[in-house]
């Protein structure tokens, strides 16, 4: 059987070091990513992070199933408020395993965003 990797539209992150992450030619250390697009970002500390540092994001139409939230190098948790006052789901994780888990979700086809902090 011959099995075929299909091309995933939109961005993919391709690679990433403590530089950052490497997107199509670009590289950012911090990042916003929708279906079409990645944008660099610079993120506040994780806990002062509201919906106004997502703005971005809120203004996708359709909004996103869920939100990839990124917290660096290690996994920590965003403020309550802020997954409380999100009209979509956030999986929270840290950067790498969001980096790869938005390339398996975005290849199923997914409508997801992410927001991925810095890993140093």
């Amino acid at each position: 059987m011959r099995m075929d990797r299909s091309r995933v539209e939109g961005p993919v992150v391709s690679g990433f070091s403590a530089r950052g992450f490497r997107v199509d030619d670009g590289i950012y250390s911090a990042l916003m990513l929708t279906p079409s697009r990645a944008d660099g970002w610079t993120p506040p500390p994780l806990d002062a992070l509201t919906p106004a540092g997502l703005a971005p994001l809120l203004n996708l139409d359709p909004l996103p199933e869920f939100l990839l939230l990124g917290t660096g190098s290690t996994l920590r948790r965003p403020p309550p408020a802020l997954e409380a006052a999100l009209p979509f789901g956030v999986e929270v994780m840290d950067s790498r395993a969001a980096a790869r888990a938005w390339g398996v979700l975005r290849a199923e086809q997914r409508w997801i965003a992410a927001a991925l902090y810095p890993l140093d």
